[in-house]
């Protein structure tokens, strides 16, 4: 495995980090505890180029090949000082984008794809329900043929952009029988009779994006509109929850290293006792801990993107990748608090908001414990 990177690829790099520091840092404190989406933000984003990585250059994007996303999106989170627009932006390339991408035919692709790519609306994800947790394919939401489509009633919750999305791949079941081989996805329009958004969601964590509820009502959705064939909703499911799991912290990966650099620079320039805090054992300890978290878990996302772009199996380091950076992230939040001491535990000097954000990456995409599972059965338990 060869992870070095030409002069292109880290230039890229760095302009993701300046074009991040320029335009994705304002009012932030204001925003986080708004809880304020910033379209404006989404948009610089798109004219950036941003959402048009993972998409065809025939839909509006650039069809960016895997590593060079992976750093690009790197450079983002360390501009970006705080996670909840990295997020909202890795969610949509590695879910809502993919799955148009893969399992949409022409008409829908260039119907939906194009204004995704241009910033001009968002589309959700929608799988997971109030009673399923994990399981996600223990769902309740129907999808009932009748003539000229379906009919879906059920409800889905803790949805990325439900609140504002313009459209919703829907997965819902339309042969219970079946189990997990009945489900079915479905573009569903925000404005289609019976569909309905609850209001925007309050949450621990990742607070500028928008997270709720959706509720389908007797929805009638045409034939047209089913995304893939009737029963491979898991087989998109599953793709999104392969690769894509482990890549929506890639954006973690560049927040890590800009917390370490700033960790650094507090430990050499606070002063107690007569002597610089990095000088204590216990501060210097952190720092070394912080440091070797953040190579791992980028080697772990790195060997994950290549594995992709070779075309071999990666399902189990994906996994490895998810649970290993995303608790990296929280352990590495609670030490820069400590090295702040009382200024990392307060709101103004932004070290906290970092543990807050971090807590939701052991819970999407796939729990930490779901990880622990996957990790587990491929190695033979």
């Amino acid at each position: 495995m060869d992870f070095g990177w030409t002069e292109e690829q880290e230039q890229r790099r760095r302009e993701a980090v300046e074009f991040a520091e320029t335009h994705l840092n304002d009012a932030l404190i204001a925003r986080n505890r708004d809880g304020e989406w910033s379209w404006e933000a989404w948009r610089a984003c798109a004219e950036f180029g941003l959402l048009g990585l993972a998409v065809p250059e025939a839909y509006g994007g650039t069809d960016t090949d895997i590593m060079t996303t992976i750093l690009v999106m790197e450079g983002i989170g360390y501009g970006c000082r705080e996670n909840g627009l990295p997020f909202a932006l890795n969610s949509l390339m590695w879910s809502v984008q993919p799955a148009l991408v893969t399992f949409g035919t022409p008409e829908q692709n260039s119907t939906y794809l194009p204004r995704l790519v241009t910033g001009e609306c968002v589309g959700a994800f929608a799988i997971s329900e109030p009673e399923t947790g994990s399981d996600s394919y223990a769902m309740a939401t129907t999808a009932e043929r009748v003539d000229g489509g379906y009919v879906l009633n059920g409800q889905k919750a803790y949805i990325t952009f439900a609140p504002i999305a313009e459209f919703a791949i829907v997965f819902a079941s339309t042969a219970p029988e079946l189990g997990s081989w009945g489900i079915s996805a479905f573009i569903v329009d925000r404005s289609t009779e019976g569909y309905t958004a609850e209001p925007v969601e309050e949450k621990m964590g990742l607070r500028t994006t928008p997270f709720g509820k959706l509720t389908f009502d007797g929805c009638f959705v045409p034939e047209e509109n089913r995304l893939g064939p009737e029963g491979g909703g898991v087989a998109m499911f599953t793709r999104a929850m392969e690769s894509e799991r482990s890549y929506v912290l890639a954006s973690q990966l560049g927040r890590m290293e800009r917390q370490l650099d700033a960790c650094v620079e507090y430990a050499r320039e606070r002063q107690a006792f007569g002597q610089s805090i990095g000088k204590f054992q216990a501060v210097s300890h952190r720092i070394a801990d912080m440091t070797v978290r953040l190579e791992t878990a980028r080697h772990l996302l790195y060997k994950v993107a290549w594995l992709e772009q070779q075309g071999k199996p990666l399902l189990k380091e994906a996994a490895m990748a998810k649970l290993h950076i995303s608790e990296c992230f929280v352990e590495s939040s609670l030490d820069a608090i400590r090295i702040h001491g009382a200024k990392g535990y307060a709101t103004e000097f932004e070290v906290e908001r970092d543990l807050r954000d971090g807590v939701g990456g052991l819970l999407y995409s796939g729990t930490s414990d779901i990880q622990r599972n996957i990790v587990s059965h491929i190695t033979g338990l």
